[in-house]
């Protein structure tokens, strides 16, 4: 779907990667597994990114390939998802991801949360 405007990084398309084939090598997923983004309440400044790997992809989601990444996003979280860019972080203060968001007017520290 042409109007999901999600970025990956290159460092973060490579870890999905990474992880993904390690997962289903183990069995976990299957091939047919999706990384699904989505944003949900909660969180220092009223929202929360959350993103794990989904095999029950519905109809109503939106799908997008990233750099060889499947990513799925529903419909309520897209409205908040638009212009984010996804990026992997690998120092001192840890590994992870982080959510870049353009249109967050306030988020906190931890790069997780934001408000709009």
């Amino acid at each position: 779907d042409s109007n999901v405007s999600i970025k990956l990084t290159d460092k973060a398309a490579d870890e999905l990667k990474t992880i993904m084939e390690k997962e289903v090598a183990s069995e976990n997923l299957t091939t047919d597994a999706a990384l699904r983004l989505m944003v949900v309440g909660g969180g220092c400044s009223g929202f929360t990114y959350k993103m794990g790997f989904d095999e029950n992809i519905k109809d109503e989601d939106r799908t997008v390939d990233l750099k060889g990444v499947k990513v799925v996003v529903d419909d309520k979280s897209h409205l908040y998802l638009d212009g984010v860019e996804v990026d992997f972080h690998d120092g001192l203060m840890g590994r992870g991801f982080v959510f870049n968001n353009p249109n967050a007017s306030g988020t906190c520290g931890c790069g997780e949360a934001f408000s709009v």
